[in-house]
């Protein structure tokens, strides 16, 4: 990328935000902030009792997260966020508003795969489906990018970086 962005890495549990945020984050010699660490308790307990959150429990996270790219839009950042809908999206946009959305996507049985071999993590497989049913993709006059996660972590960050450069032109 030419200029500093703050990169929203997005997609379903699983697609590898915690992964290749850090990653790219290196690559691009910005700061990483992890997502999942600007939830409060509440909504952790809920997502780890096999519960979806809803708007309400979101929008206070959103806003955590939106503070945190304002705070690096002219510096530059990544920090993921499942950001699944579109108005999700939006609140992040009104507090940041040059933040651009990198979607991790890819084939839900290799997702689901990964989220079984992770270990340590709150998000129950069992969640996955919800995830799915609630995620909205990035539209044409969003500033964004898909990136397919197949492959390793290495393999899956350059192709990040390559597909962010493009958007820059």
């Amino acid at each position: 990328m030419n200029s500093p962005h703050v990169v929203v890495m997005m997609g379903v549990a699983g697609t590898g935000k915690t992964t290749i945020g850090p990653l790219l984050a290196e690559r691009l010699g910005v700061p990483y902030a992890e997502g999942d660490d600007f939830h409060p308790p509440a909504n952790i307990a809920k997502m780890s009792a096999g519960t979806p959150l809803d708007d309400e429990d979101r929008w206070p996270w959103l806003d955590a997260i939106g503070q945190w790219a304002h705070g690096r839009a002219a510096l530059g950042g990544v920090v993921s966020s499942s950001a699944l809908k579109r108005s999700y999206r939006d609140r992040l946009r009104a507090a940041a508003p040059d933040a651009v959305f990198l979607h991790l996507t890819g084939d839900r049985e290799l997702i689901e795969k990964r989220m079984r071999e992770r270990k340590g993590h709150f998000m129950p497989t069992a969640l996955l489906d919800s995830q799915y049913a609630t995620l909205q993709p990035l539209q044409d006059d969003e500033a964004g990018v898909d990136v397919d996660v197949s492959g390793t972590p290495e393999v899956i960050t350059e192709r990040a970086v390559a597909t962010l450069r493009r958007l820059d032109g």
